[in-house]
């Protein structure tokens, strides 16, 4: 019997998308939320299973099945490169629901409808998702949203020329279609970025460029201190040098005993800080003479260079441009030959030092003279 074409598409779309996501995420492209992909891989591998069970032979079924070992390859790698902290409220909730659909799934009597059930519950799975895509779609943007969509039309289009659907089977293909592919498409639609797919820079058409291989930016080292980053590569003055990611938490919840790489909370605003990413900027350590800061813009945090920095160099940057009526404070250590052996808050620079910063916009909003932000405001 020849291969049915679309089930092709399908195979093709489905595990690209997951290629192309997995190199997003080492590339620091995307910022998953475990939980969803959490849910999502134990779901998808008893949708798999049972799918197997009930339509055995289908060719759907290899999708399905490919898909969930790549979903678990891709859950591993999130979990791998980030640190524990505890769920959410809208996380625990949804983990709560889509156990509740497992564990009916467990006990029932009738395959099929234990599947559709299960199936249902996979949108849940990713109202973490949605979350974090409220607060920052830049979060979510990738191609591989776009190719998971085609890749489910295509699998239920090799579903309907099977040629022996029932009207359990078209009902399977409905709620497929509402809670899978509609999925998808929606995230895809509201992280869309034309330019990370495709599109015209410097005169020139690329696509996928910033998925095509690069020469590594940094390497992780060891000093005094501990770990450390240093540029493989150098950075221009201005050249942004990474962006600083991480889940955002209320003042009151930011412990208070604080050591390795958990201790990497950046104030954001004057109640909100950005907790550990578990990535290389958990590691870029302090500096009293930095050759890099945060900028502020756009609502993310990126770290630029101050001035040139050349190849083998460590990254540092102030740990005081962000604080703001804190007392949090640390002995410092950096060796340099400003270093003023206590690091606290901006306030506690000399005047001519804070200016310094202010006048490159290194510092938070909530760091700014007020005359600098009207003048911006202005400007914009």
């Amino acid at each position: 019997m020849p291969i049915e074409p679309w089930f092709i598409v399908a195979i093709v779309c489905s595990l690209g998308g997951y290629a192309v996501y997995l190199t997003g995420l080492r590339r620091q492209l995307v910022q998953p939320n475990r939980a969803s992909w959490l849910i999502w891989s134990a779901a998808t591998a008893v949708e798999a299973g049972t799918y197997a069970a009930v339509n055995p032979g289908a060719l759907q079924s290899w999708v399905f099945g490919l898909a969930s070992i790549a979903c678990v390859i891709v859950t591993i790698g999130i979990w791998r490169r980030s640190n524990w902290a505890a769920p959410s409220r809208g996380e625990l909730i949804c983990m709560a629901a889509c156990l509740a659909a497992l564990g009916v799934w467990i006990v029932s009597s009738n395959a099929f409808w234990a599947h559709m059930l299960v199936v249902a519950a996979v949108p849940v799975s990713f109202w973490p998702t949605w979350e974090s895509v409220w607060q920052d779609r830049t979060r979510e943007r990738s191609p591989a949203w776009g190719l998971w969509t085609v890749g489910d039309l295509a699998t239920l289009l090799v579903a309907t020329r099977s040629g022996d659907q029932h009207v359990g089977e078209y009902a399977y293909l409905f709620v497929e279609l509402a809670c899978h592919a509609s999925v998808w498409f929606m995230v895809g639609l509201a992280t869309i970025n034309p330019l990370r797919s495709l599109g015209f820079r410097n005169g020139r058409f690329y696509i996928l460029d910033a998925y095509g291989p690069t020469a590594n930016l940094f390497s992780v080292g060891e000093t005094h201190l501990g770990k450390t980053v240093y540029a493989a590569l150098g950075f221009a003055e201005g050249e942004t040098i990474i962006r600083f990611t991480g889940r955002r938490f209320r003042a009151d919840r930011i412990p208070s005993l604080m050591r390795g790489s958990s201790d990497r909370f950046v104030q954001v605003t004057p109640d909100h800080y950005m907790g550990p990413s578990g990535r290389i900027d958990d590691l870029i350590n302090h500096s009293c003479t930095p050759n890099a800061g945060l900028r502020f813009a756009a609502g993310s945090v990126f770290l630029v260079a101050v001035r040139d920095i050349a190849p083998g160099e460590e990254i540092a940057w102030d740990y005081s441009t962000t604080l703001k009526e804190s007392n949090w404070h640390m002995i410092c250590q950096c060796r340099s030959p400003e270093c003023r052996r206590v690091i606290g808050n901006f306030e506690t620079l000399s005047p001519e030092r804070q200016e310094w910063f202010r006048a490159r916009n290194l510092v938070a909003p909530y760091l700014r003279r007020k005359d600098m932000v009207e003048k911006r405001d202005r400007a914009a």
